[in-house]
């Protein structure tokens, strides 16, 4: 089979919905802990190390259509982007962009869900997933799902930007180095990794600012709500450096972990779906 010859839509959808599920699934516990390091409430509060699959339900919903757009959008945006070989970088930074804002159409509803479950901000109410959603739309309405859309957004679009630019030059320079293309999988997951962990790590904040906005039960309809930046001072004020930093530890790991199960799983689904 042609080297170069790319994932149809199709093969990329279907791909992307395995990966998607597979790292969702399996860093799950990791995932549960850095939300609770972020939560205003603080970590013991918030669950310490109990329950750590609170709101799994809500993962295996919405994590396979979630990564299926992604990498569907990412892959044929890839394609059709008038853009010169040259630019290759910027080509794979606007498409991991768009196909960011694409999926969280889908995956910021259920991250809302999972956020609120992992920190039990429902108490014995919202003792599963679903109960949770029903919580949500008698308390919010349709429009809570979306809560810390704009700063999911704020925080996928610089992650996407960084991770896969680079998750794309460490394969191109390895397989250079290697002399073979396609890469196998395992060693599209080591790139994948290191492309992941370092994105992550430098998008910490973000992320704190995303989990804040999502645990916040105030009505818009009926107080002000801070602005995304006037929250990002709050913190910085009042609770220093650190808490824009808190869980980088454990999102590094994942990220890094997850990068590595995510694009792997990707890439051997996908070239599984080609025929090799």
């Amino acid at each position: 089979m042609n080297a170069d010859r790319k994932p149809t839509f199709v093969q990329s959808l279907l791909a992307g919905g395995a990966a998607g599920t597979a790292v969702d699934l399996l860093f799950f516990p990791i995932d549960t802990i850095k939300t609770r390091l972020q939560s205003a409430q603080g970590f013991i509060r918030a669950g310490g190390f109990s329950g750590v699959y609170k709101g799994v339900g809500s993962v295996v919903v919405g994590s396979a259509p979630g990564a299926a757009v992604f990498f569907s959008t990412y892959e044929t945006m890839k394609k059709t982007l008038p853009l010169p070989e040259n630019l290759a970088p910027v080509n794979h930074m606007v498409s991991a962009s768009l196909a960011e804002v694409a999926a969280c159409l889908i995956r910021v509803p259920t991250e809302v869900i999972k956020t609120r479950m992992q920190t039990s901000t429902y108490g014995s109410l919202g003792h599963s997933s679903l109960s949770a959603a029903k919580l949500l739309l008698a308390n919010d309405g349709w429009r809570g799902f979306y809560r810390g859309f704009g700063s999911t957004i704020m925080r996928e679009i610089p992650f996407t930007s960084l991770q896969f630019p680079l998750y794309e030059l460490l394969k191109l320079q390895l397989s250079k180095k290697l002399n073979r293309k396609p890469l196998y999988a395992h060693e599209a997951a080591i790139c994948g990794s290191i492309a992941g962990g370092f994105a992550a790590a430098i998008t910490t904040p973000l992320d704190v600012l995303k989990t804040r906005v999502m645990l916040d039960l105030r009505d818009p309809t009926k107080e002000k709500i801070p602005s995304l930046g006037a929250r990002f001072k709050v913190i910085y004020i009042n609770e220093g450096t650190k808490a824009l930093f808190a869980g980088i530890i454990p999102r590094t790991l994942w990220i890094s972990a997850g990068g590595a199960v995510f694009l792997g799983v990707y890439e051997w689904a996908v070239h599984g779906l080609m025929g090799l």
